[in-house]
């Protein structure tokens, strides 16, 4: 009996579908490339009943699903899925999987690698030490301590909680924002306190950290007045996603000097045009959306995708299905 197909975009190129991770998928099903199927879909659309959705990839359109008739499944291969139209897929009775969980000790490390590069200048003092012309040290440069200080993260969720735990081996003072205050027995196990309002934790802050899922409520929830209310000396740190802060007051705050420095794994969009003025500020850091890049982390997200597409196709509860 011949495999079931899923549908993939291109393979690798930078933003495609990643030559390590074929094995996963070629274990249980035939690719479909995107490529061969806009040619000629005539002896392969209807075996494919799934679309892995990599990296944004492919676009899920309604001319695309009106060609795959017996299409049970996009199953995104990560966690946000804003760039899925999720009223589309539950018009041609389409289900959506995403993969949670996996992911999220490598965004939390990540948000941590960061909050410490920001702090300690690191981008700043690693091209003064490999400068051509650097001929002496400059020993009373001095940058921003990160053990002892106070924490402040917006979003207590998954990954929230993933930075609290690693920020508590620094010896700082956890303050957090959510929705929902957690239970105390969380609370306690990294000492932190919750603020229900979060322009009332901000001024307290050394380092504010977003991990909120993006949702119309927390777009733009960090914005010029909440940059007004924090230390002129703090930092801003954002690994959830781009539109949660708002980059125009961002730089404004950055040039104006209402915050000390901002490092971003997020941007809207991604990546920012060449020209954009964030890109030329002297007090930013920005990597391209890498929280869940490493090889591990890309392995296990695939095989839970997987995992989701073999339940559909068995006509089973899918194990990460996002309810639409």
């Amino acid at each position: 009996m011949s495999k079931a197909s899923v549908l993939c975009s291109y393979l690798d190129g930078g933003s495609g579908m990643p030559t390590y991770l074929l094995d996963i998928i070629q274990k249980h099903f035939h690719i479909v490339w995107l490529e061969d199927f806009e040619k000629d879909s005539s002896n392969c659309s209807n075996n494919i009943l799934a679309i892995l959705n990599v990296h944004g990839q492919p676009k899920v359109t309604q001319s695309l699903l009106e060609r795959l008739p017996n299409l049970k499944l996009v199953a995104v291969v990560g966690v946000g899925y804003n760039h899925i139209d999720t009223k589309l897929l539950r018009s041609f009775n389409v289900k959506l999987s995403n993969t949670p969980f996996v992911l999220d000790d490598a965004t939390a490390d990540l948000g941590m690698t960061l909050l410490m590069a920001a702090g300690r200048n690191l981008c700043a003092v690693k091209d003064f030490a490999m400068a051509p012309d650097t001929t002496e040290l400059q020993f009373n440069e001095v940058s921003c301590d990160v053990s002892s200080t106070t924490l402040g993260i917006v979003g207590m969720g998954r990954v929230g909680y993933k930075v609290a735990q690693r920020a508590k081996g620094f010896e700082m003072k956890i303050l957090y924002h959510n929705r929902n205050q957690r239970p105390s027995i969380d609370e306690k196990a990294i000492n932190a306190t919750y603020y229900k309002t979060l322009n009332e934790m901000l001024p307290l802050c050394d380092y504010v950290m977003v991990t909120v899922c993006l949702t119309p409520e927390t777009t733009n929830i960090m914005g010029a007045g909440q940059f007004k209310l924090m230390k002129s000396t703090a930092i801003l740190v954002n690994i959830s996603r781009g539109a949660t802060v708002d980059q125009d007051a961002l730089l404004k705050a950055l040039n104006g000097g209402d915050i000390g420095f901002a490092a971003l794994d997020v941007t809207s969009p991604e990546p920012l045009p060449r020209d954009h003025p964030l890109l030329k500020a002297r007090n930013i850091l920005i990597t391209p959306h890498v929280g869940s890049a490493t090889l591990t982390t890309r392995r296990k997200m695939m095989q839970m995708a997987i995992n989701n597409v073999l339940a559909a196709a068995e006509g089973k509860p899918l194990p990460s299905e996002v309810k639409l």
